[in-house]
């Protein structure tokens, strides 16, 4: 675990509404940066979610992709019927709702169920502990108060949904059982979660009324129907045939990065790439997926975005499967778009491949038969890692701006005019920007004020004596 070299300080609350719910309510998040558990609860989350990941991979959505792969899977077994119900669950709280002692203990049998007596080395009592303090010492600054959270965990600090998921699959077991003894489909992400039911629906609404008294605290919000939206894809049953496109919600309005903001270009090559990437892997017809392409043209002129630069784009995007006789930037064969829609669902998203390869590094180090062994083990991966040299290396960094768009050039010209043919000609200058940071972002990060926030030490005054005179 890396020192926090930040001045320690205490977290503050602060609340992002919902607007896609009625009555906007708001959701309570704390900016625990540089607060006094954040560290071990970025380690606690560091080790114990590569564990998570490896042994509840079965059960976990990790995005839309991961969940149509998933149905294509079920309905190539024969299990989508026309009488197929989508159902989907919404968790109240996940976070708050957490009982602290129960959620320690839950942990604890989690590591021990999966054969586990340490992690990387270090004990489950000593887990315990660490994951106690990052619970019951969690202190946040809210309206010029300071409040000790009693329950739950904090949203904002990361080990607390490691924590959450853990304690949902104490609770899930049940869900899993049955719809593995019925062949449904069961899936969770975070606090949401996607079954496939085949049965009646007065059978589901009284499984569902039984699994609210499951625990006192966890209460459940559920919709039932033959087409629902999860994440950001839509599924529909349409006659025993799986129908699937881009869900927006219905709050969410058409902004992406203005092309005027000060971004690098390759910020916006990526908003058109990744829109279409999407569109294509979450649409299963041409039809779907050409109403798709036309809000994410109109979201794009809608942000400032050139046509020209658009076209450019979506003729880059469809680069070896538009027609070479097509003057547009469209594709037109429904057999063209089944292809491209399989190969990009193949292909693994970002999540994807991080969620892999945490569930491959999660055994690592962790056989603890013998401690000598582990402590080799140990002093080799932390203390013997391979040091980068940066001798033969000059990195700029600066904030990038439209007006100083040949800041790089310039910088090259004038490094290899001064430094040629000089002992530091051979050392390689390389020159990066970074994004300037958005409203949301500065609003996000803003803290209250230092004196509050700073735990100082209280200073008892000495009574002053006054000395007799004689």
């Amino acid at each position: 675990m890396m020192p926090n070299r930040t001045k320690s300080v205490l977290a503050h609350l602060y609340f992002n509404p919902k607007t896609h719910k009625i009555g906007i309510p708001v959701r309570p998040i704390e900016n625990t940066i540089g607060a006094p558990t954040t560290n071990i609860s970025d380690f606690l989350d560091e080790i114990i979610r590569l564990i998570f990941d490896s042994k509840c991979g079965s059960t976990s959505i990790i995005d839309g992709a991961s969940l149509l792969k998933e149905l294509y899977k079920y309905t190539k077994k024969g299990l989508f019927k026309v009488s197929t119900l989508f159902c989907t669950f919404d968790i109240r709280n996940l976070y708050t709702m957490l009982p602290q002692e129960e959620a320690l203990d839950i942990l604890i049998e989690f590591l021990q169920v999966h054969g586990y007596t340490k992690v990387k080395g270090i004990s489950l009592d000593t887990i315990r502990i660490l994951a106690s303090i990052v619970l019951r010492e969690n202190v946040c600054v809210y309206n010029n108060k300071i409040y000790k959270q009693s329950l739950g965990g904090a949203m904002g600090s990361s080990f607390a949904l490691t924590l959450a998921n853990i304690f949902m699959w104490k609770w899930q077991k049940e869900f899993v059982r049955r719809q593995d003894i019925s062949g449904e489909f069961y899936g969770r992400y975070i606090d949401d979660i996607f079954m496939t039911w085949n049965k009646s629906e007065n059978e589901l609404r009284n499984l569902l009324d039984t699994a609210n008294s499951w625990h006192p605290n966890i209460k459940l919000e559920y919709k039932v129907s033959k087409s629902l939206p999860f994440l950001d894809v839509l599924l529909t049953n349409s006659n025993g045939i799986l129908l699937t496109s881009v869900y927006h919600k219905p709050a969410a309005e058409p902004y992406v990065v203005p092309f005027s903001s000060d971004h690098p270009r390759h910020v916006f090559n990526n908003v058109v790439q990744t829109s279409l990437a999407r569109a294509v892997r979450y649409c299963s017809t041409l039809e779907a997926f050409n109403h798709e392409q036309r809000y994410i043209q109109l979201a794009l002129l809608y942000n400032g975005y050139p046509s020209t630069f658009i076209d450019r784009e979506f003729q880059k995007f469809f680069f070896g499967y538009i027609s070479s006789t097509s003057f547009l930037p469209i594709i037109d064969d429904e057999k063209q778009f089944l292809k491209m829609h399989r190969k990009l669902l193949d292909q693994p998203t970002l999540s994807q491949s991080q969620a892999a390869f945490s569930a491959a590094m999660a055994d690592i180090d962790n056989d603890q038969t013998d401690e000598t062994v582990n402590e080799s083990k140990e002093s080799k991966n932390y203390n013997d890692k391979p040091k980068q040299h940066c001798n033969d290396k000059l990195i700029i960094h600066y904030t990038h701006e439209k007006r100083i768009h040949s800041f790089k050039k310039q910088m090259h010209r004038i490094y290899e005019h001064v430094f040629n043919n000089t002992p530091v000609s051979h050392v390689k200058m390389i020159v990066g920007n970074r994004n300037r940071q958005d409203a949301k972002r500065e609003l996000i990060r803003k803290r209250p004020k230092q004196s509050l926030l700073q735990n100082k030490p209280i200073k008892r005054r000495r009574k002053k004596t006054k000395k007799l005179s004689k």
